[in-house]
């Protein structure tokens, strides 16, 4: 869900996307941006009637889009906490490294909370900019929010859901994810053969989601082109820096979670700077070019056992981290709906910053590895619902993940190998 992570991995299912397919909605986006742009010299006569079409045509896809969010939540979710649950089980070591995945999700989420808006006051959007995106915006439905976020009390007791149902329903995704994990760790302690019916059932509801994805996807394109084009025509030439921008600061908050692994690699898993760097050589190769953990998994396995790390437990952790932890994802998946949130002059209250880092830590435990277009919108737009960001931004953004996805993979990577690091050093403190 990485945008948790939103990278190319999860090969067992059949939904696939290519560099062709993000090269194609990078192309219409920047072609809606240029086309509204230009139309604005048209007259409202002219510009206004194709900026209503353009708009209910994208309003349309993203429909489409958000039709799948609820149930690839909470399918996602039941799979990922049974996953981990079990893995736990495995063994000390496994336990240990499942420890670490949810103690720095939290941190993750956090720092991401905290991060983003300081990176936008230290380089914020021009306010022209930001006028002029809020006046594009305009002719998006943007009806599509969280429940009021509630006042300190009311806050802590809208926790816990007294109608599930109702809560998905009603876009009330805190409480939803709450009963979703309470759910998922009971299951967990089902007898072995009624879990794995429970959980093939989650299983296959999350791949057929996925396929829907897939399907939506096929129509980007036109989605992104028509979105783009009534935000053209309403922002003007701001569009094209705004995007820009959104893309510099995403992409560095990625660079940052990846700095934090070579301070863990250094502090925790005790290697030297240089030792470090060197053994990462390989995999920051792989994950820039593939933009896969997985794809990156054997270069990995090399680079734990050029730094020391015993071959059986490298051998445990690495496939379990490539599988569960997405160091990445709860950091940026909050920056993109906190950013939206900045454009949109949105102001966020101390329970709603409490609601979008607990959506964002718990939504990663079963983040989907896919390409970034694939899993953006699924896993951004539970935080932005919680957060009471409009999502409908989402489907501009999507079209230029395809850069920040880059600093996730390799942010997700570098950070596999310092937790791998910090583990076995955990456990040998332990034996010792």
């Amino acid at each position: 869900m990485n945008a948790g992570s939103v990278e190319q991995d999860r090969p067992s299912q059949p939904v696939k996307s290519g560099r062709g397919a993000a090269v194609l909605m990078l192309a219409a986006l920047f072609a809606g941006l240029v086309l509204g742009i230009l139309a604005i010299r048209l007259g409202d006569g002219i510009k206004e009637p194709l900026v209503q079409a353009a708009a209910l045509i994208g309003g349309l896809w993203l429909d489409a889009l958000k039709m799948t969010v609820v149930p690839l939540i909470v399918a996602l979710l039941v799979v990922g906490i049974v996953g981990g649950a079990d893995a736990a089980k495995a063994g000390g070591l496994a336990t240990r490294a499942v420890v670490w995945f949810l103690l720095f999700y939290v941190f993750s989420a956090t720092f991401g909370a905290v991060m983003t808006p300081a990176l936008l006051s230290v380089f914020p959007l021009p306010q022209e900019a930001a006028q002029a995106l809020q006046a594009g915006l305009a002719s998006v439905d943007q009806s599509v929010t969280a429940t009021a976020v509630p006042k300190v009390a009311d806050f802590f007791k809208s926790i816990i859901p007294t109608n599930p149902v109702a809560a998905a329903a009603n876009d009330q995704i805190l409480p939803l994810v709450f009963f979703t994990a309470v759910f998922a760790f009971a299951l967990a302690r089902v007898v072995p053969e009624r879990r794995a019916t429970a959980l093939g059932f989650f299983e296959a509801v999350g791949d057929a989601m996925l396929l829907v994805i897939g399907w939506v996807l096929w129509l980007a394109p036109i989605g992104v082109f028509a979105l783009a084009f009534a935000v053209g025509a309403g922002a003007g030439g701001s569009a094209l820096g705004a995007v820009a921008h959104y893309v510099v600061i995403l992409s560095a908050l990625g660079v940052i979670i990846t700095l934090l692994g070579f301070v863990i690699a250094v502090v925790f898993a005790r290697f030297s700077p240089g030792q470090f760097l060197r053994a990462m050589t390989g995999p920051t190769a792989v994950s820039l070019s593939t933009r896969s953990s997985l794809a990156s998994l054997p270069a990995m396995l090399t680079a734990a056992a050029e730094l020391g790390i015993e071959q059986r437990k490298a051998d445990v952790v690495l496939p379990l981290a490539v599988a569960l932890f997405r160091a990445t994802g709860p950091a940026m998946n909050i920056g993109v709906a906190l950013y939206v949130a900045h454009w949109l002059g949105v102001e966020i209250s101390w329970t709603g910053y409490a609601a979008g880092i607990a959506v964002a830590a718990m939504a990663s435990i079963g983040a989907v590895s896919l390409p970034g277009q694939i899993s953006f919108v699924t896993s951004i737009a539970p935080i932005s619902l919680a957060l009471g960001v409009p999502i409908e931004p989402l489907a501009l953004l999507i079209a230029v993940e395809t850069i920040p996805d880059t600093f996730r993979t390799w942010g997700n990577v570098v950070m596999d190998v310092a937790v791998t690091g910090a583990v076995s050093r955990d456990e040998d403190g332990q034996q010792g």
